[in-house]
C-alpha cells in the first residue's frame, strides 16, 4: 500500500492567504513551496491557496488553487485581489471550508501570511496603501465562516479551528480576544517581530498529527516554529522568530481574562491619580518590562509599548509598595493570560536580532504605553487602540493615569 494515497477524509484543510503586495513577496513564498513538499509526505493535509504575487509575472497577479497529494489543482488567474480587503479575506475562508468539506477534513486552519502590525494588524497591500485592521481580520474570518454556513447548510458546523498568523507582533490578547469573539479555538503567533520566511508550512502536518491532542498540536506547532532554521545564503542560519505561542482561544477562559484585567486596569488607574508615589511604582513596573520590537535599529517603530502581558502583571502583583488589593487583581490577571498558553518557546539570545534576550516574553503581548509618544504613534494607518479588547478591558484609563 502506498501511504500516500488519498484518504476518505483528510485530518486537515490548510488555506494560505498570502499577500505578496509587498516588499516581502519574494521571501515568504517559501512557505508554498514548503506546502508541496507537505503535501507530497503526508495525505492527510490538503492546502488550499490564495497569493497574490508578482514573482512568475512581469505585472501583480493573484492565483488561487489547492495542493492535495502533491499536486497543484484547479488553477485559476486572475487580476490583483486586494489582500488587505475583508471581503476578500472572508470569500478566501468560505472557499478553504469549502474544500474542507469536500475532502472531509477534522479541522480547518487559516495561514495569515504578510506583514503583522500586532493590535492594529496586518496584511498590508503595497498597491492599495491598504492595512486591514485587527478587528476587520477577526470578523473576515467570522463573515467567511458565516458564508460557508449560508451556502452550505448540510456542513453548517464547520467553523475555522486554528489561524496561524505568519506576520510579526500577532501574538496579542487583542487579536486572542477578537479572534475568540470570531469562533476560533486556537492561535499560533509570536509577539515578537519575525525573519521571513516565517512559519514553516511543516506546522500543518503537525496539527495534522494531533486533531485529538489539543496540548500535543500546540507543542508540535511550537517546536517546528522554533526548530527551523533557514539559509539564506550568507553563511549563517536562522530562525523565523524569537518567540512563538499556542493561544487557547476558549470563550470561558479569554472572559476571565477581560474580567481580570478590567478589573486590575480600574484598581491602577484609581491608584495612580490619588498617589503620586504609586503612580510612580507603577510606572516602574510597566517600564521594567520592555515592549517587543527589541532588536538593534529598531528607533521610530510604534511596538516598544506591546509588553509580554504576563510578566508585566506578575511583575506588579510582586512589588510591595502597591495595596495588596492591587496587587491580588494583578497576580489574578497573570494567572488569567498564563492559562491561555497552551506552548511556549523564547529565545534568551536571538541572533538575528542582535542577541536579544526574551527570555520574559511568555505568552501574548499587551498594549501598554507609559508616554504620550507610544501611544498610537502611527494612528490613523495603524491603532492598536481602536479594538474591543483595549475598550472593553479599560485601557485608556490606565494610559490616562499613567502616561
Amino acid at each position: 500500500m502506498q501511504t500516500n494515497s488519498i484518504p476518505r477524509h483528510r485530518a486537515v484543510e490548510f488555506g494560505i492567504y498570502r499577500d505578496g503586495d509587498n516588499n516581502l513577496d519574494a521571501s515568504q513564498a517559501e512557505v508554498l513551496n514548503q506546502a508541496l513538499a507537505v503535501s507530497a509526505k503526508d495525505s492527510r493535509v490538503a492546502f488550499t491557496v490564495e497569493d497574490t504575487t508578482a514573482r512568475s509575472k512581469d505585472d501583480l497577479h493573484t492565483d488561487r488553487y489547492v495542493i492535495v497529494d502533491g499536486k497543484v489543482q484547479q488553477t485559476q488567474v486572475s487580476v490583483p485581489d486586494d489582500m488587505a480587503s475583508p471581503e476578500n479575506l472572508a470569500k478566501f475562508v468560505a472557499r478553504t471550508l469549502d474544500e474542507a468539506e469536500r475532502n472531509g477534513a477534522t479541522q480547518t486552519w487559516i495561514d495569515l501570511v504578510d506583514h503583522g502590525a500586532g493590535d492594529g494588524g496586518g496584511l498590508e497591500a503595497d498597491s492599495t496603501g491598504h492595512v486591514m485592521p485587527m478587528p476587520k481580520i477577526a470578523n473576515a474570518i467570522a463573515d467567511g465562516i458565516a458564508l460557508h454556513a449560508k451556502e452550505h447548510p448540510e456542513d453548517a458546523d464547520r467553523g475555522v479551528d486554528g489561524v496561524v498568523a505568519n506576520q510579526c507582533l500577532m501574538s496579542s490578547l487583542g487579536f486572542a480576544d477578537a479572534l475568540s469573539h470570531a469562533g476560533v479555538k486556537y492561535l499560533a503567533a509570536s509577539p515578537e517581530t519575525m525573519v521571513s520566511p516565517g512559519v514553516p508550512s511543516t506546522v500543518a502536518t503537525a496539527i495534522a498529527q494531533h486533531t485529538d491532542d489539543p496540548t500535543a498540536m500546540a507543542d508540535a506547532v511550537v517546536g517546528d516554529v522554533m526548530g527551523k532554521k533557514y539559509d539564506p545564503g550568507i553563511g549563517t542560519r536562522y530562525g523565523p522568530a524569537a518567540a512563538f505561542d499556542v493561544i487557547d482561544l476558549d470563550g470561558k477562559k479569554m472572559r476571565a481574562v477581560e474580567s481580570s484585567v478590567k478589573s486590575l486596569n480600574d484598581a491602577i488607574a484609581d491608584a495612580a491619580r490619588h498617589n503620586r508615589e504609586t503612580r510612580s511604582a507603577i510606572r516602574d513596573d510597566i517600564k521594567a518590562n520592555d515592549g517587543m520590537v527589541r532588536f538593534p535599529g529598531s528607533k521610530g517603530l510604534p511596538w516598544h509599548a506591546d509588553r509580554p502581558a504576563i510578566a508585566t502583571y506578575t511583575t506588579l502583583a510582586s512589588d510591595g509598595r502597591l495595596d495588596a488589593g492591587l496587587r491580588a487583581k494583578a497576580h489574578a490577571a497573570s494567572d488569567a493570560v498564563r492559562d491561555l498558553v497552551m506552548s511556549h518557546k523564547e529565545s534568551d539570545n536571538f541572533a538575528p536580532f542582535g542577541g536579544s534576550d526574551y527570555s520574559d516574553a511568555v505568552g501574548p503581548t499587551v498594549h501598554l504605553p507609559i508616554t504620550q509618544k507610544q501611544i498610537d504613534p502611527w494612528a490613523p494607518a495603524v491603532s492598536e487602540t481602536n479594538n474591543r479588547f483595549f475598550q472593553e478591558t479599560d485601557e485608556a484609563k490606565v494610559i490616562s493615569a499613567i502616561a
